[in-house]
């Protein structure tokens, strides 16, 4: 069976992208982490930053199939917390003593929720999670967004994160009759 898990990155805990991931995570009954718990250091050149929890969470990380990255769009990008996760997975292409678990990445399948006020996800937040997903050698599975101009509204928004949800669970459904 497949397993995923959420890492999840926002100004507010319970703001919109919070409402949404719980609401996806209580249907696919998964962990959520919430990276602003995690001691997380900037991307460093020296690598001076690896008594941080960046190197514990991705061992987390790596136990799933499916990750996915839930964070509100600011500015056309992720939030701080976000790109700095994203970067330290350098880490794990750059030390030697880390390659190996970089490579587990590869083949792991990779979804995006986020929120904005907008009606579709800006192009250019979305071309980075592509980019950086087929870099690492992982599939993209779908993106879940919601347009939170009046708040995140579970009357409205619910539904996309239930189809969201049954996205993810008929890929763990695929996954197991290949197996079989």
């Amino acid at each position: 069976m497949l397993r995923t898990i959420a890492l999840f990155s926002s100004s507010r805990r319970r703001g919109n992208t919070g409402q949404l991931i719980d609401r996806i995570a209580a249907e696919l009954d998964i962990e959520v982490v919430d990276l602003a718990s995690q001691r997380l250091s900037a991307y460093d050149y020296q690598h001076r930053n690896r008594n941080d929890d960046f190197e514990p969470l991705m061992r987390r990380v790596l136990e799933h199939d499916q990750i996915i990255f839930a964070t509100p769009i600011y500015w056309y990008a992720v939030t701080p917390e976000m790109k700095t996760f994203l970067d330290r997975i350098s880490d794990l292409l750059e030390l030697p003593d880390l390659l190996s678990e970089g490579r587990r990445l590869r083949g792991k399948t990779a979804y995006v929720v986020c929120t904005s006020i907008s009606d579709e996800p800006s192009g250019a937040f979305m071309e980075a999670f592509r980019e950086t997903f087929a870099y690492l050698g992982m599939r993209f599975g779908g993106v879940a967004h919601v347009n939170c101009q009046d708040g995140y509204l579970p009357a409205q928004h619910d539904p996309t994160a239930l189809r969201f949800a049954a996205l993810v669970k008929q890929a763990v459904q695929v996954a197991v009759e290949s197996r079989a």
